[in-house]
């Protein structure tokens, strides 16, 4: 089986077009075979198939060379056995060592036990790629083969691994031009947090994939015949779209599986007559195929003049077929091809022949983020997020008042561009010119707008910009500014709150100082201190009226609490109930959460963001309190928490038997008409013996808007009631929301 592994990966490599150092990757191959002998895998498969198998996509997909090759199969010698990084390099030479000791580093670092050193590990992971990108290609490699192995872990595991995966990895591996790689990850991700719904959509494609194979067929042999009467060296593809993005446009659109209609794309794939004649050939091609074809005016995406940040390059349009749907088609040559697909990383510096003129946008990145990380947040999941500001952004085109070009993230305002500019601009900028008229600093810029920055020395940075600033260079800077500024605000605010105690004749104690906080309901004397310093408390005779009296006995955490369900007895609602702590240690790990009727009312916690109900895919957290919260799998929340905290990960599922009532609510729209109102009614409370606990509903020009919160059991409830309400002939969308 390893010799088989090893030839494979020799047999891929001997078909690139790298230069064939083949002794030095099968000296690699004998060291870390040898260092790892006698290890297995948690899925019983000896270690070295981990290290051959990264190796095989570094090469293969990433389309690395040696170098990187060595790496890969050396990336774990150092952390799980006793050589050192003196000792690679004195074998393999100093540039394997470096990369392999920048893998070390980070290999811990995101399967952490605490979530600041996950994070730390995470800044270094993004130094050492500032350092050599070689080291992020890699680790995107691990990652992808830990994911493919998933399947051995934990699911409390699983969740952490593929939530991480889902919140760093695959955006990361999307700004690297990965998109294979990302796509990939994302399914991946997806199919150990969601397994029954991703079976689910697979069935689905899989029973559709004639019919769209025949709209295939029959939208390209048009454009077959026009591409061969021009003398086109070309191919078509059909691009089907992955689980996980079609999952995440039913829960973004919130529509079904039926009602996604751009499941089909089509990509032709050129190899141009002349290099010099690339982008030409690609606009001739477009121009062949809107002579058979109508296209939408809105949707030509010219990435050829102005590539994406990754080095993505393509011609995307999308035109009407003849069974009437708009189907989108790619138009790439073979060239654009490779990149899109490996990531033009993959050609960088250290490839022959020196760099090319795209390597600035990656530099650019890369200088973005050491800005960043120069700059560290005080909260590691501020720090992700900024950073994933940077990795999931589209792009967009701007000019200076001297002509220069900037490329920005999609939605970036007039502020996001003056500190892209300068930090000074930025925090002194009042307004900005944007095709010479005046705009507010929240105005969203489009591609090709002309930008002056018009600033005033007065300016100061407000918390209220923050709101506005979507860049991770500005949103960064800001709150850098913030904290110098409210760092004074509660050296300020200490010194008033000492003095007040002090001519009053109080202690200047930890007590004293807590009752004014908890007096003046804030959560932190920090809190406190900077609302004092900032004027917004002002502390008099009502603050010593308070301190004079005994103090009260009460559990301060409790008030935090929220129900989310009842009995069937509203005053068990309101009442705050007392849920218990547990010790991480004497939770067993290997088996889910039971969630039964006893231990939801007794143990848990339900998340007031995401509102689970039976039925729905959840997992247990435990907070800083040492209680056990229940969230939705794919909770915003949750995500944030898999990803910093996955130690704290618990897998759990429903036990419930339709004894405890939920609320849920629905939003329903439609067309207003006499008595629609009444038939909705009449279903829930009615037919469902349902109760409804708030109503409320608005027309608009025909049109109703209506929420409604009722009890239900479970998720089953939901769906029959969401079914009969269709059944409305008015009613046009039933929903479950949040809120």
């Amino acid at each position: 089986m390893i010799t088989e592994a090893f030839q494979k990966l020799l047999d891929t490599y001997l078909a690139s077009k790298h230069r064939k150092k083949v002794e030095i990757i099968t000296k690699a191959f004998n060291f870390a075979k040898q260092a790892h002998k006698g290890v297995r895998r948690r899925s019983g498969e000896p270690y070295i198939m981990h290290p051959l198998a990264v190796a095989q996509i570094v090469c293969q997909e990433i389309g690395l060379g040696s170098t990187s090759i060595c790496s890969a199969l050396l990336h774990d010698v150092v952390e799980d056995t006793d050589y050192t990084v003196e000792d690679i390099s004195n074998i393999f030479g100093p540039k394997i060592a470096q990369i392999v000791d920048g893998l070390t580093k980070i290999s811990g670092g995101i399967f952490g036990d605490r979530a600041s050193s996950q994070v730390e590990n995470f800044k270094k992971l993004l130094l050492t790629m500032s350092e050599d990108i070689r080291v992020i290609l890699i680790k995107m490699a691990d990652r992808l083969h830990n994911m493919r192995t998933l399947g051995s872990m934990l699911p409390n595991k699983q969740y952490k691994i593929a939530g991480e995966t889902l919140y760093i990895y695959a955006p990361l591996a999307n700004r690297l031009g990965l998109n294979k790689i990302k796509s990939e990850l994302e399914d991946l991700s997806f199919k150990y947090e969601h397994p029954e719904t991703y079976n689910e959509i697979v069935e689905k494609l899989q029973a559709t994939h004639l019919e769209r194979r025949s709209v295939f067929e029959d939208f390209i042999t048009p454009i077959k015949k026009k591409l061969d009467e021009k003398g086109f060296k070309y191919r078509i593809e059909d691009r089907i779209k992955t689980p996980y993005s079609i999952w995440n446009k039913m829960q973004t659109k919130h529509v079904s599986f039926e009602e996604i209609y751009d499941i089909l794309a089509v990509r032709i794939i050129f190899t141009p007559l002349d290099m010099e004649e690339e982008l030409n050939e690609c606009f001739d091609i477009y121009v062949s195929m809107c002579k058979i074809y109508k296209s939408h005016p809105d949707r030509l995406r010219d990435w050829i003049s102005h590539p994406k940040a990754n080095g993505y390059q393509a011609l995307h349009t999308t035109l009407m077929s003849n069974h009437g749907e708009w189907i989108e088609v790619q138009i790439r040559s073979e060239r654009m091809h490779d990149v899109a697909e490996h990531g033009f990383a993959a050609h960088w510096k250290y490839k022959d022949g020196g760099g090319s003129e795209d390597e600035g946008e990656l530099d650019k990145w890369l200088h973005t983020i050491k800005e960043i990380l120069d700059d560290p947040q005080p909260d590691a999941m501020d720090f992700l997020d900024t950073i994933k500001l940077n990795l999931f952004a589209s792009e967009i085109f701007v000019f200076t008042p001297k002509g220069e070009i900037k490329t920005m993230p999609q939605n970036s305002t007039a502020l996001d561009f003056a500190f892209t500019i300068h930090t000074f601009l930025g925090s002194h900028c009042i307004g900005a010119k944007v095709n010479h008229k005046l705009v507010p600093l929240s105005h969203i810029l489009q591609s090709g707008d002309q930008v002056e920055i018009i600033t005033s020395k007065s300016q100061h940075v407000t918390e209220a910009w923050l709101n506005f600033a979507t860049t991770a260079k500005a949103k960064s800077k800001i709150t850098a500014i913030l904290r110098k500024e409210q760092r004074l605000a509660q050296k300020t605010g200490d010194d008033k709150v000492a003095e007040f105690l002090k001519n009053a004749d109080f202690e200047v104690s930890t007590i004293n100082v807590e009752k004014l906080t908890k007096y003046h309901n804030l959560t932190t004397k920090e809190e406190l201190y900077m609302a004092v310093g900032n004027k917004k408390i002002v502390l008099g005779e009502a603050d010593l009226d308070m301190l004079r009296e005994k103090p009260q006995n009460s559990n301060a955490w409790k008030r935090y609490l929220t129900f989310p369900f009842a009995s069937g007895k509203t005053k068990k609602e309101s009442k705050e109930v007392e849920k218990k702590k547990y010790d991480a240690k004497d939770i067993d790990r290997k088996k889910p959460l039971e969630l039964t009727e006893d231990s939801i009312q007794e143990s848990y916690i339900i998340a007031g963001c995401c509102k689970p109900i039976p039925g729905d895919h959840v997992l247990g957290f435990i907070d800083d309190d040492n209680h056990i919260i229940i969230h939705k799998r794919q909770c915003p929340v949750a995500s944030r928490l898999k990803s910093s905290y996955g130690n704290r990960i618990l897998a759990a599922q429903w036990n419930t038997h339709k004894k405890l009532h939920f609320l849920v609510n629905l939003h329903l729209e439609g067309i207003d008409g006499v008595g629609v109102l009444n038939s909705i009614t009449e279903i829930i409370s009615r037919q469902m013996n349902v109760n409804i606990h708030r109503l409320s509903f608005e027309t608009n020009d025909g049109i109703f808007e209506g929420n409604i919160q009722l009890y239900v059991h479970d998720v089953e409830d939901v769906t029959t009631i969401c079914r009969n309400l269709k059944k409305i002939e008015q009613i046009k969308s039933v929903i479950r929301t949040e809120k």
